[in-house]
């Protein structure tokens, strides 16, 4: 609550000095200035400079300002979102409890949202024996059985009582895509109609990696993601996180294969929704069955989290977006470095390789002529050099909310060989399901909005 207070009180200042700074005609004030005025960068609009033009492209409040534009209009744009970001921030902060999952769907229990401890003594209330426990325990979670009437070895009169009075998650499929490098991707409805994303990504030498939501929409703001371009709209419990992972895995495991990795890569923040993502890894990884090692979190750099997730002591990988060198980039594209700064993320980032043993990787998506070039490269290298860490390049994917370009191949190289020099690996990640808007909240932000919209999304932001 502390915490909540003290940055409601720096952003509501720094809204109160953004109306005191307001510009005269012609742009007294230049943006340098406004950047660095004590308070300002905590109201700072996410924008992003045109690469052939003098002005400032703002995707979240779909307007573009002159440099020499109208004071007073800037102002009232900077005010207004500055108001939206506190409430932004502080309704995150207070979300972060933990979410009961939804034991009870409707009039069914959700044999889900149970531990197996739960579900011994749903069984026993059934009036069954307790070794029927460890039977549809082991059709649910081993053999990825989600039909009871197909649980061969329980008795009739039990799988009958099964699909009168249990159910097995609430996530429905709203719309699924298949790309033709074979990615899956899923837009799921809630059962709040608030629609997320995941996304199954084969791979040649085995793998099958699962890419999952955390949050139903994202407060962040980062003005290059999709999901950042729609807003906040609710947590998401441990159990609409785990169930994400545990239908690709029960499909998977009908054709003979295997789930092999899973990224927090999807809509949200999921160092925001911490309590409900460390009890969905958990789940994952002891009934699922998928190792700490294989199973990342990403996070756009929420200091505190970070520091909490590194007291854990679980071998999980942190990820973090990163995606620009110095603070006047990222302030530009990434609303959280005003609260979080570079030093601050990066002294963060050094403690948890002290205290867990394990690198971090950066993410950086490169966009073209802005920050791929071998200047930006040589002071990623300054910045991250002596660091134990990988850096992760991902050829940017398009949105229409946003109107940068993905970086070529010849570039993409020349930016590796920079880093090399620094004694930097950095690796350019294939770009994967580019046809079927495969980046996160792309399919409920983009083409299919109207598709959604008949199959209900209730009070989540298009």
């Amino acid at each position: 609550q502390g915490e909540i207070r003290r940055m409601s009180l720096r952003l509501v200042i720094g809204s109160v000095l953004c109306a005191m700074l307001k510009p005269s005609a012609g742009f007294g004030v230049s943006r340098a200035a406004w950047l660095h005025a004590p308070g300002a960068q905590r109201a700072v609009l996410p924008a992003v400079r045109a690469p052939s033009s003098r002005s400032w492209h703002t995707p979240a409040l779909g307007v573009s300002m002159m440099a020499k534009g109208p004071a007073a209009g800037r102002s009232m744009a900077m005010t207004s979102y500055t108001e939206e970001k506190v409430a932004d921030i502080v309704a995150q902060l207070r979300a972060d409890d933990p979410e009961k999952p939804a034991a009870i769907v409707g009039s069914k229990v959700n044999l889900l949202a149970l531990t197996q401890d739960e579900l011994t003594a749903e069984v026993l209330r059934m009036g069954e024996p307790k070794f029927r426990a460890k039977q549809l325990w082991d059709w649910i979670h081993v053999k990825g059985m989600d039909d009871f009437e197909k649980m061969e070895n329980l008795p009739k009169g039990l799988r009958t009582r099964l699909v009168e009075e249990a159910t097995l998650g609430t996530l429905t499929i709203a719309v699924e895509l298949v790309s033709k490098d074979g990615t899956v991707k899923r837009a799921y409805r809630l059962h709040d109609g608030q629609i997320i994303e995941a996304v199954l990504m084969p791979y040649s030498d085995g793998r099958r990696t699962a890419c999952i939501s955390s949050q139903a929409g994202c407060a962040m703001g980062c003005t290059f993601c999709a999901t950042g371009q729609m807003g906040f709209s609710r947590q998401l419990s441990s159990t609409e996180i785990l169930e994400q992972v545990q239908k690709f895995h029960n499909e998977l495991a009908l054709k003979g294969e295997r789930l092999s990795n899973v990224v927090f890569m999807g809509m949200g923040e999921p160092l925001a929704n911490y309590h409900n993502v460390m009890a969905a890894v958990r789940r994952i990884n002891t009934e699922v069955g998928i190792g700490a090692r294989h199973i990342t979190i990403s996070t756009v750099g929420l200091v505190p989290r970070m520091n909490r997730l590194a007291t854990e002591g679980l071998q999980i990988k942190l990820a973090v977006s990163l995606h620009a060198a110095n603070d006047e980039d990222r302030n530009k594209i990434m609303p959280v470095n005003t609260r979080f700064p570079i030093k601050e993320l990066i002294q963060s980032c050094r403690d948890y390789v002290d205290a867990t043993g394990r690198r971090v990787t950066f993410e950086w998506a490169l966009i073209a002529g802005q920050n791929d070039t071998p200047e930006v490269a040589h002071e990623l290298g300054r910045l991250l050099r002596g660091l134990m860490c990988h850096i992760n390049l991902i050829p940017l994917n398009p949105t229409k909310g946003y109107d940068g370009k993905p970086t070529q191949a010849a570039e993409v190289q020349a930016f590796v060989k920079v880093l090399e020099g620094y004694g930097l690996t950095a690796t350019p990640r294939v770009r994967r399901g580019i046809d079927i808007d495969a980046g996160c909240g792309q399919l409920a932000a983009a083409n299919d909005r109207s598709a959604l919209k008949a199959l209900g999304r209730g009070d989540a932001p298009m």
